[in-house]
């Protein structure tokens, strides 16, 4: 019988004879050797299916719409330059995220820059840059690109508005309710869109709203669809993303076909047939294609059975911001019967630098590897050097070959910035 862990690892991933984790066609112990743990390992075909996926159920059903890839759940530039290599936009946060969207070579047109608190800076970037839409969050985001945007340009904007709907997700990653941090209440939004449709700088497009993250139930992000119909008749709406993604045994999100049914079937009712329609995946594009991979430092069997490996929320928060639950497994021992709870701990010095508990697991001892699927959304884009850790590596396997597309951190990296 397969190992369950198979179920959250990207389609082709294999256990050998020997019982050792092979994705894509690349085996986990090679690979510690090769680029040393911990390792964030993304299969590229699997994150090149996933995007053709989206665009495909997308463009298929309703032409005039768009896919742009949320890069903060993943803002590698090797990463963004598959979305851009497979049709997909991009969506950006921040100065950062744009001057790599624009290392990986997407078309600036196709770029959407979001944030409740855009810099003087980065909003110059953006304009500097001929970015195709900027969602304004506030009537501070109008003044700065008035006084930005050149005489004879206008620049292209969204309005953030808050449909007023609560998710079933962690409050940590709710953006839709009343209360938000994000976008604006109708009455607040209406108002600014009249005043952006009076500016000689600025191009009134539509409108953007965004439920929050990590939501099974696409009924719930189709919800702000009528919201945002009853703020106008405009050419662009923007519906956001949030779609959960996999990451247990027990979860089991909607297929990206029934996320954009349900979407669709709501502007098919609300909007005008012919709006653009933009859709922002993030998490639910890129988590299932990578896994990261762990040694066992040590092994402490007292109260509890405690195993703690290389890495933790240095590489991981998600745990500790909003108590995500992980699976994981011996990546070399798949094929053994699992004897022990335990509690994988990172090595960080902190309480709550706890990666899953509990676990069950063969007889763990030190120097095993440790492969915990789902770890492709926000991994990466929220490690951290705390207690002088060094960042972990990006490698991206496919058809029995590895590279790194970011490397590890070294020594000398962290002291860089000293002056």
């Amino acid at each position: 019988m397969p190992h369950p862990l198979l179920e959250l690892l990207p389609v082709g991933t294999e256990v050998d004879a020997d019982g050792t984790l092979r994705i894509g066609g690349c085996r986990v112990d090679d690979l510690a050797r090769e680029f040393g743990t911990p390792a964030i390992i993304v299969d590229e075909a699997a994150l090149r299916a996933r995007a053709q996926e989206y665009r495909t159920a997308l463009t298929s059903r309703r032409p005039n719409a768009r896919v742009v890839f949320a890069s903060k759940a993943f803002p590698a530039t090797a990463v963004q330059r598959v979305m851009v290599e497979e049709g997909i936009g991009l969506d950006v946060a921040g100065g950062g995220e744009i001057l790599s969207a624009l290392r990986a070579g997407i078309d600036p047109a196709l770029l959407v820059m979001h944030g409740n608190a855009k810099t003087t800076e980065e909003l110059r970037i953006a304009v500097d840059a001929g970015l195709g839409l900027v969602v304004v969050d506030n009537a501070d985001d109008v003044d700065r690109l008035e006084q930005l945007v050149p005489e004879g340009r206008a620049q292209d904007v969204l309005v953030r508005v808050i449909p007023e709907v609560e998710s079933s997700t962690h409050p940590h990653v709710q953006t839709g309710q009343v209360g938000s941090k994000f976008g604006l209440t109708a009455a607040a939004a209406k108002a600014l869109i009249a005043r952006i449709e009076a500016s000689p700088r600025l191009r009134m497009r539509g409108v953007h709203a965004h439920v929050g993250s990590q939501i099974m139930d696409p009924a719930e992000l189709a919800a702000a669809v009528a919201p945002l119909a009853a703020l106008g008749t405009f050419p662009v709406y923007d519906l956001g993303g949030g779609l959960g993604a996999r990451y247990t045994y027990d979860e089991h999100p909607a297929t990206v076909d029934a996320y954009i049914e349900a979407l669709l079937a709501a502007a098919a009712e609300h909007l005008p047939a012919e709006a653009e329609i933009i859709i922002e995946p993030g998490r639910s594009m890129v988590n299932a294609s990578a896994l990261t991979l762990y040694t066992v430092t040590t092994v402490k069997r007292d109260a509890r059975t405690f195993v703690a490996v290389d890495g933790g929320m240095g590489d991981n928060l998600e745990v500790a911001l909003f108590q995500q639950r992980y699976e994981a497994a011996l990546a070399q021992r798949l094929h053994e019967d699992a004897v022990e709870d335990v509690v994988v701990v990172g090595r960080h010095c902190e309480s709550g630098d706890v990666l899953i508990d509990p676990l069950r697991l063969p007889e763990v001892r030190v120097g095993d590897l440790l492969a915990v699927p789902a770890t492709g959304a926000y991994t990466h884009t929220m490690a951290n050097n705390y207690n002088g850790y060094r960042r972990p590596p990006v490698v991206f396997v496919r058809d029995g070959a590895a590279r790194a597309v970011i490397r590890r951190e070294t020594w000398e990296d962290l002291f860089a910035r000293d002056l």
